[in-house]
């Protein structure tokens, strides 16, 4: 009995070494790591020839394949600006107003772009005169905004070995986020009234999240039922569903006591954000499933590139991040439940898109109609 305790306690302390020395070559693996994370521009009066081709990219995405995700939106001509914190850059705008300076010694694809110092940045349309422009942050401000979030949550000691590596984003992300607001001003565009509109929502926001605890549990059930009617291979239980998740909506606003204001408030974001998260990620789809479509030659040369083929596994982290929302305060919840909603018009309502820029036409109206016709 003895030798058999010494055994299993030798057998013990040989798991707990192994596991010890590997956390050490784990700690050392990422601390060399660190030491080689990547740097921010080496000049801020230009775009960095990384960020000129990512955009390119973005640019030919949305060329090539955005009318087949929204029809109109691929072939219109939007600019964009990219920002860090010194300076931000506008791409594609002919003549803008004179605070903009051309850069000297450099274009993009051949046509002059401009620059001033950073002021108020934001990720969102945005208007420059009476023009508007798609706005994102570089990549490279992406990734250190991600960092800085852990590195003001660890303790000290933990900082210098925590893989920050694993941080950084794939460009697909940031392409895919420049198109998000890219359709952001064509919703500016094509449906100004209901775009200004749909910004109002927010002036209920406060209100919102005041009453929200209260719905919490209703809305893990409406969210999972989105996501069910989407997992489905049966047309007719997708409708099933879909007919269940507007019961269960109607349900919890009632329960809630929710005030016509603050329906509104779900209603209009899901319209604003909802929908450009879907084209954020179909069109990322869309790359990923069109062997005829090539990235720019020029993207060989980016080592967070990974040619879209990372779209199923981001897919299932979108899904996961879905049903975290329904217990986090925050606008991203509509842009889940837009998301879902539209993907699931997609399957029973396939010419959706035609209606939705309609005066207060709503997703959740074109679902109704499917399901109670």
């Amino acid at each position: 009995m003895k030798i058999a305790r010494k055994r299993y306690s030798l057998y013990i302390l040989t798991l707990l070494a192994g596991g010890l020395v590997s956390l050490l070559v784990l700690a050392i693996i990422a601390y060399i790591s660190n030491q080689n994370l990547p740097t921010g521009p080496q000049q801020d009066q230009r775009l960095e020839p990384i960020d000129q081709a990512r955009l390119a990219e973005a640019l030919q995405l949305q060329d090539s394949l955005g009318d087949t995700v929204w029809p109109g939106w691929g072939k219109a001509e939007i600019p964009v600006l990219l920002w860090n914190p010194q300076t931000s850059f506008l791409v594609g705008f002919e003549n803008p107003p004179a605070d903009w300076i051309p850069v000297a010694g450099d274009n993009f694809q051949g046509a002059t772009y401009y620059a001033q110092p950073t002021g108020d940045s934001q990720n969102f349309a945005v208007q420059i005169g009476d023009t508007w422009v798609s706005s994102m942050a570089t990549k490279y401000e992406a990734d250190q905004f991600m960092q800085q979030v852990f590195r003001d949550l660890l303790p000290d000691f933990v900082e210098p070995v925590f893989p920050f590596r694993l941080l950084i984003l794939n460009s697909e992300i940031q392409i895919s986020a420049v198109l998000h607001e890219s359709f952001h001003v064509f919703q500016a565009e094509q449906a100004p009234e209901r775009f200004a509109f749909a910004q109002t929502a927010y002036a209920t926001d406060a209100d919102y999240w005041a009453v929200d605890p209260q719905m919490q549990a209703d809305w893990e059930t409406e969210i999972e039922i989105l996501i069910e009617a989407l997992d489905v291979s049966n047309d007719g239980d997708a409708a099933t569903l879909a007919a269940q998740f507007l019961q269960q909506r109607q349900a919890r606003r009632a329960a809630a006591n929710l005030l016509p204001a603050l329906v509104d408030y779900e209603r209009q974001i899901e319209w604003l954000e909802g929908l450009a998260k879907y084209v954020e990620l179909t069109i990322w789809q869309a790359a990923a499933q069109q062997p005829a479509y090539q990235p720019l030659p020029g993207m060989q040369a980016d080592p967070d590139f990974k040619s879209y083929q990372t779209y199923d596994q981001r897919w299932k982290q979108e899904i996961s991040q879905a049903r975290t929302q329904a217990n986090t305060e925050g606008d991203v919840r509509f842009y889940y439940t837009g998301l879902l909603q539209a993907r699931l018009l997609d399957r029973l309502l396939p010419d959706w898109k035609t209606r939705i820029f309609e005066p207060d036409v709503c997703l959740e109206d074109l679902l109704l109609g499917v399901v109670s016709p």
